[in-house]
């Protein structure tokens, strides 16, 4: 009896370990967003789609369940669905890492929500760059506060045991040059200095040059880090290595964490912040860290 009792003990055992303590990635690119006829609804392209392969094989080694959604496949709709199904599939005590590179644009507050009247919004591959009276109306773009609610039910499901990461390879606003610093064959930004307003808002930026922000920690949910490449008002400038290019935080990153193991401790970040801060191509932007711990 003592036996099948020990047997049984080991077989659920196993079952809970199965679901606490995986490891998930959802990671997001665009490089090639469409051309539309009316060029001022255009995005510049990118190599959005180049830091999800660099990080992909890196946390796949670190033993990650992978999701990748790229270019064409990143619409808002299968955006929007690939984070209800991750959260669907969280389990307590899981460590999830989440990574979107593509373009970020300012978007007119329209609930009153924000102080300074604009919301923050990553940008599909079917999200316009203006707004377009009977064209597009901006249903594509993905708000902060949208995202929040995702990660917010990732952060419930994972619980106090398990701990998010949140990569964000954008920016929302750009268009001013690195200047003569280093050569560059081109330069590729990752966002705009237009702002998305219905209602033809200009948009200032707010001057924040805060490096660390701490994010609320509510009862149950996991603990959380947030990773932004610059400041709102900065810049976000891509880097040439080994003859591709990547975004500036996506290479860091992955460069720290291939020496390392990923777990709740945050540590390594300020070895990212490091190396962006010693890259002389990146003299214009300062990384951002948004921590609940």
């Amino acid at each position: 009896m003592k036996k099948w009792i020990a047997i049984v003990t080991l077989i659920l055992f196993g079952v809970c370990c199965a679901h606490a303590g995986g490891k998930r990635a959802l990671l997001i690119g665009i490089s090639d967003y469409p051309t539309y006829r009316a060029t001022e609804l255009t995005w510049n392209p990118i190599h959005g789609a180049n830091d999800v392969e660099l990080m992909k094989g890196t946390l796949r080694k670190k033993g990650f369940s992978v999701t990748t959604i790229t270019n064409s496949s990143a619409t808002a709709s299968k955006i929007r669905l690939a984070f209800k199904k991750l959260a669907n599939e969280c389990r307590a005590g899981d460590l999830v890492y989440i990574h979107f590179s593509g373009h970020g644009q300012a978007y007119e507050d329209l609930s009153g929500d924000e102080a300074d009247g604009w919301d923050e919004a990553i940008v599909p591959y079917d999200a316009m760059l203006q707004y377009k009276a009977g064209v597009y109306d901006g249903r594509n773009h993905i708000l902060d506060d949208e995202l929040e609610g995702y990660v917010s039910s990732i952060r419930s499901k994972v619980g106090r045991q398990g701990y998010v990461y949140l990569v964000l390879d954008a920016c929302h606003m750009g268009g001013a040059s690195r200047g003569d610093e280093v050569e560059e064959e081109e330069l590729f930004i990752r966002g705009t200095d237009q702002g998305f307003t219905p209602n033809g808002k200009k948009y200032i930026p707010k001057i924040d040059r805060r490096g660390n922000m701490k994010v609320q920690l509510r009862p149950g949910m996991s603990g959380i880090c947030i990773l932004e490449a610059c400041r709102a008002y900065q810049t976000n400038a891509e880097i040439k290595q080994n003859g591709r290019y990547y975004g500036p935080l996506t290479y860091y990153v992955n460069q720290t964490l291939s020496k390392i193991s990923l777990t709740s401790d945050t540590s390594w970040i300020e070895t990212v912040r490091t190396f962006m801060g010693k890259d002389r191509r990146l003299i214009k932007q300062n990384m951002v860290s948004e921590k609940s711990n």
